[in-house]
């Protein structure tokens, strides 16, 4: 959410609304800096529902700063260099996507490595549209003031780290649009709109312990009463209702899609449906998704991936591109609007 307020800022401050690259990036910022709004002022604030209710506390946004200061960097955002950097894949140009996964059966990775090559194949297409070489991208003035805001003002703290990308070819431009059309819409699904279904029955991933555990002591009370009644223990330790039920239901809501969301290729944008080179470029990244859509059915339904398919196993959708309105366990948006 928070890392990808400085690329709308950045694209609404240096490039025209006219611009090929404001163009193809505007739905995919679409409502975010609303709902980050909203977080500010009734989710991550000061005694609000995180730091009431999970075990961090106060320190909760600390801890994430901290890790965004330690592990964050922009060019691990596209998935296959975040799959290798987490040693889950290796590079191997005989293998699809380029990429041998440590664990073959991956849900995720399986599934988002076709979203990905979707998603790049059309911004590939587009891009080569737009600019003729990579001369026209070093030209671009409006390109290049958008690629040093992001980096140097959006990231101010970050300005000065080696891994940043250039900005000076075609396969540059390539490699940051998809980057953050990435994050905003396959990755930012596959983390939340699964929340509820984890989640939602709280003994499954309880999000506060509000006791410790008792010690194997003798003179211990609370290890006599454990040994007597260990659900009380337990209950003692769990969330309080009022926490249980204030996570659950924000979860609902997280989890949740609109009637009118927006999901990723289901509608072409009024500015590219103008060109009939573009229009003609998203109506395959549609009928890629589509594609999409058989494989994850095929692979959900497929006995040998025991991580997807089995007793007890949740067949794996949160990467399928469309949904239904309500709590569904998949549907990926353009943008991050919950």
């Amino acid at each position: 959410h928070c890392a990808t307020e400085p690329y709308i800022l950045a694209t609404n401050r240096q490039l025209s609304a006219m611009h090929p690259i404001y163009r193809l990036l505007h739905p995919h910022f679409r409502y975010t800096m609303e709902i980050n709004a909203l977080a500010r002022e009734a989710l991550i604030n000061g005694d609000g529902i995180i730091e009431s209710s999970f075990s961090p506390g106060k320190h909760s946004i600390l801890l994430s700063s901290i890790a965004y200061d330690q592990q964050w960097q922009f060019d691990l955002q596209s998935l296959p260099k975040d799959l290798i950097s987490r040693g889950m894949a290796v590079e191997d140009p005989t293998a699809p996507h380029g990429l041998k996964l440590i664990i073959e059966d991956y849900p995720y990775a399986n599934d988002g490595l076709v979203l990905w090559d979707a998603l790049k194949t059309w911004f590939t297409e587009y891009v080569n549209l737009y600019y003729a070489d990579d001369g026209s991208i070093v030209s671009d003035t409006e390109l290049q003031a958008w690629w040093e805001e992001i980096r140097t003002v959006g990231h101010g703290d970050k300005k000065d780290e080696p891994w940043w990308p250039v900005l000076k070819t075609k396969l540059d431009l390539i490699d940051i649009v998809t980057t953050i059309a990435w994050t905003t819409s396959g990755h930012h699904a596959a983390v939340n709109f699964g929340q509820f279904s984890f989640a939602g029955y709280f003994p499954n991933r309880p999000t506060i312990a509000r006791n410790n555990m008792p010690s194997e002591d003798p003179s211990d009370a609370e290890w006599e009463l454990f040994l007597e009644k260990p659900e009380v223990i337990m209950l003692k330790c769990f969330p309080s209702q009022i926490q249980a039920t204030t996570v659950m239901t924000v979860l609902d809501i997280l989890s949740n899609h609109s009637p009118d969301e927006e999901y990723l290729g289901e509608t072409v944008e009024p500015a590219w449906e103008e060109e009939p080179l573009v229009k003609a470029a998203f109506e395959k990244f549609r009928g890629k998704l589509i594609e999409l859509e058989g494989i994850i059915d095929a692979r959900n339904a497929d006995r040998t991936r025991r991580n997807r398919n089995g007793a007890g196993i949740v067949p794996y959708e949160l990467l399928k591109p469309s949904s239904e309105p309500g709590v569904t366990g998949k549907g990926v948006p353009y943008s991050i609007s919950i």
